[in-house]
């Protein structure tokens, strides 16, 4: 298991387009992602779980990847929590 820390940077919080984007990559790769967000645990594949979530921007995320893949699987969803901001 691999996992990694990041941080919303959407200025609207983790909502409808970014959770798509974030549950597509997730459903690109053959290891398990849970997203943990305090005492919560979400599958990273289901948009309706990841708007559950509530993140607003500044919320701290740990992703954790389990599987075969789970090196680039964290790699890919770093790249995407640090790329640009929306505005």
């Amino acid at each position: 298991m691999k996992t990694s820390l990041v941080v919303v940077r959407w200025l609207e919080g983790l909502h409808l387009r970014p959770a798509s984007q974030v549950a597509r990559l997730a459903q690109g790769f053959r290891s398990v992602v849970r997203f943990r967000v305090g005492s919560r645990v979400i599958d990273a594949r289901s948009v309706l779980s990841i708007l559950m979530l509530g993140a607003t921007i500044g919320t701290e995320i740990d992703i954790e990847a389990t599987g075969e893949d789970e090196d680039k699987t964290i790699a890919a969803m770093e790249s995407l929590f640090q790329g640009p901001r929306e505005s």
